[in-house]
């Protein structure tokens, strides 16, 4: 009994040491995001982030305005989700799942507690949205083209090969930067600027260490300098230019949260955007219509069909040219006759487009499929083939 204690003893004065020197280099080394990276995720059961995580950092409203809800169709949800898709999206921990077909809800379901009124994070699906405030800047005249160098904006980038960096090679996720993309890393670049308090100081600390404008490379942080570049150009914080110029136009019908680095900072322009289905489903038809919104061109129609063109580049992936991104949204050329373009976030969250059926499915959810086929998620093409299956010849 007594080796027991001693032994007991030992390990938890053992144990104490090992808390007290990772504090001290958590406090040295100024990473201290970990306390509520840690806190917010495996204190909670989770390894990863959540899509109500917006609630544990700072947020700017993007307003909405006048709204005008979509209409809901003669059949609406008369036309179920075949059963083997729909034991999938349940298996992913689906919320939200949208089918909009020639302009009215065809199909609406949602799971969890969660209704068409609810906000959820967007993750990777607010890229999209950062490029289309990009061609709408360039479209006022605050940005020159995308072919604009970031050295315009920054002085940091008018060092070294960071000098042939343009918007172009943010856009296309090409610029060379060495961010890293890694969501498994808590020290990464990804853990810091989610959960961290200054991406400012985070961004600009990287380094171009590739060719600009060659290879296709997903890295979160282009994004970012994006935003950053939106702010300065336009003189506005990137919630305030989005309620703007996108929210309000197309007549959204809730406000957004866009969450901050911190209290009145940046906007996480890489993620972090969080409204519901519905609104979402909004920017898929503004690209459908290239741009328009019931006739008004918000995004400058050129911008909008060079965004859903493929970037001549290398796919890293595959090291074989890039069939699958343009500026900031994914391609899928050729699918069972449709040409779709779509948006997507980590955990599943997509906007899909397909125009020749002049539809639009939005999926929200806590999971995603982590095997890929031709470089889309698996999951992607479930949400995609249900809504093809239920009204894809109607």
């Amino acid at each position: 009994m007594k080796l027991f204690v001693k032994i007991t003893k030992t390990f938890f004065k053992g144990l104490l040491l090992i808390l007290i020197l990772l504090n001290l280099l958590i406090l040295l080394t100024g990473k201290t995001y970990l306390y509520k990276g840690f806190a917010n995720t495996y204190l909670k059961g989770r390894i990863t982030a959540d899509i109500d995580e917006y609630k544990i950092f700072d947020n700017r409203v993007v307003k909405s305005g006048p709204s005008h809800p979509w209409p809901v169709g003669k059949d609406y949800n008369t036309s179920k989700i075949p059963s083997h898709y729909l034991a999938d999206m349940e298996r992913m921990n689906t919320i939200a799942y949208l089918v909009i077909k020639d302009d009215s809800i065809r199909h609406e379901e949602y799971w969890g507690g969660y209704s068409d009124t609810s906000h959820s994070g967007s993750f990777s699906m607010a890229k999209t949205l950062v490029s289309i405030l990009v061609g709408i800047a360039i479209g006022d005249g605050k940005i020159k083209s995308v072919d604009e160098p970031v050295a315009d904006f920054f002085s940091e980038y008018k060092e070294d090969d960071k000098r042939r960096i343009t918007i172009r090679h943010l856009l296309t996720m090409s610029s060379g930067i060495n961010f890293d993309e890694s969501y498994k890393n808590p020290i990464g670049f990804a853990a810091e600027a989610y959960y961290g308090s200054d991406l400012r100081k985070l961004i600009f600390k990287y380094d171009a260490v590739t060719e600009p404008g060659k290879y296709f490379e997903y890295l979160s942080g282009n994004s970012q300098l994006l935003g950053f570049i939106l702010n300065k150009t336009t003189g506005m914080s990137v919630s305030d230019y989005a309620s703007e110029k996108l929210w309000k136009p197309i007549e959204a019908e809730h406000d957004a949260y866009w969450s901050l680095d911190h209290k009145d900072g940046d906007e996480k322009a890489y993620c972090c955007f969080n409204s519901g289905a519905r609104d979402f489903a909004r920017i898929g038809k503004l690209y459908l219509d290239s741009g328009r919104w019931n006739g008004r061109q918000v995004v400058p129609e050129k911008y909008v069909l060079e965004s859903l063109r493929p970037a001549p580049l290398i796919d890293t992936d595959n090291d074989s040219k890039n069939e699958r991104y343009g500026y900031a949204w994914w391609l899928l050329p050729q699918y069972k006759g449709h040409r779709i373009f779509y948006a997507r976030g980590i955990l599943g969250q997509y906007i899909i487009a397909v125009p020749d059926l002049k539809m639009i499915v939005v999926r929200l959810g806590r999971k995603r499929e982590l095997t890929s086929i031709n470089g889309h998620p698996a999951d992607f093409y479930w949400y995609l083939d249900a809504a093809l299956e239920m009204y894809g010849k109607q």
